[in-house]
């Protein structure tokens, strides 16, 4: 394992958050994202593809959207935000790369939520610090990769996460080398906190930003979410085709689905904290296309009252657009897989959670 030296980070500047411009006569405030699609505008084609090169398709949106709506910026207005940008760099005399300061600036621009996915695919498997993130790589991978280094470091690696996972790792090591390790695991004095840094660091760098970029989505799993996002009568439409060109496949397909009849398999408390998230008319305007046998499960998690009071929203809103049903339900399957994704309810992706064994 290459040990590598850790960059010292600097304390960062406390930037505006918003900047105004121009002269008197035409002084106006700049948001996050009209600052971004100002100095994008500014660096031309030349210099402003590379950046939009990295930016994912969301992203692109939101910053062509600021600049349609940015309007006339004049130069004084663009000196001015261009002294921002720079005062900002050069404040500390240096720049500090790290999670708070890249956070601190996609902030300016994006959302808290696309920050948070973005953020959190950039931090890897979940955990707050590397070791705790090493514990949630699957122990074949990590053992994979830890079976080319020095039995010492691996040693030290192992001793590290948590004990449960370290013995899925050396199971999985090769016979003579996991012994080895074992031997060194009961002989390791204490790891100076330089060459454990250093060892931190080049996991990071070397093998976790790999892991990363490395993962390939299953293209069943991700069909299965592109089907999810059609209407009804898309789906069926995709389904009997590819039924008819490969059964296996669609099968497959459908077992991941996750669509709004499964909403009935939720446990009771996931299904209240569902309705305590829906706006009462979508919630209305859902159900109203939804079998009895669902249309009952939803009614018993609430109470009595609601229960009559939703009933009675739906009659009044008599016959309806089964577009609109299909769209109320979409969202509704939407928030549910929201909620799963932030560890408030759980939910069942695919038919083999129904699966029993003696």
């Amino acid at each position: 394992m290459a040990l590598v030296s850790q960059s010292t980070q600097v304390p960062d500047a406390n930037a505006p958050k918003q900047l105004i411009v121009g002269d008197t006569s035409n002084q106006r405030v700049l948001t996050g994202d009209e600052k971004a699609a100002a100095l994008l505008l500014a660096l031309g084609p030349d210099y402003g593809k590379p950046i939009f090169d990295e930016l994912d398709e969301l992203e692109v949106k939101q910053l062509s959207r600021a600049m349609v709506r940015l309007g006339p910026i004049t130069q004084e207005m663009l000196d001015d935000l261009m002294i921002e940008f720079v005062t900002t760099i050069t404040s500390n005399g240096s720049l500090s790369g790290n999670t708070d300061s890249t956070e601190r600036l996609l902030l300016s621009f994006l959302s808290q939520e696309k920050v948070d996915s973005i953020m959190e695919e950039i931090r890897g498997p979940a955990g707050r610090n590397m070791w705790e993130k090493l514990s949630n790589v699957q122990a074949d991978v990590l053992a994979a990769y830890l079976k080319n280094e020095y039995p010492q470091t691996i040693a030290v690696v192992l001793s590290k996460i948590a004990t449960d996972h370290a013995s899925k790792v050396l199971a999985v090591l090769p016979e003579e080398l996991a012994m080895d390790v074992v031997q060194r695991m009961l002989g390791l004095d204490p790891v100076q906190k330089e060459i454990l840094e250093k060892i931190e660091t080049t996991l990071r760098t070397e093998f976790m930003s790999t892991l990363n970029h490395s993962k390939r989505r299953d293209s069943h799993e991700q069909m299965a979410e592109i089907f999810n996002s059609f209407d009804r009568q898309t789906e069926a439409r995709f389904i009997t085709t590819l039924e008819e060109h490969n059964r296996d496949d669609a099968e497959r397909i459908k077992s991941l689905m996750f669509t709004f009849e499964d909403l009935g398999k939720l446990e009771a408390s996931a299904i209240q904290t569902l309705l305590t998230r829906m706006d009462k008319r979508e919630l209305a305007l859902a159900l109203k296309g939804a079998n009895e046998g669902l249309k009952e499960t939803f009614y018993s998690n609430m109470s009595a009252r609601t229960a009559k009071l939703l009933k009675d929203d739906m009659e009044a809103m008599g016959p309806v657009r089964l577009k609109d049903v299909d769209e109320a339900q979409g969202r509704m399957v939407s928030t549910a897989k929201d909620l799963a994704a932030k560890g408030e309810i759980m939910i069942m992706k695919s038919k083999a959670d129904d699966q029993m064994v003696a």
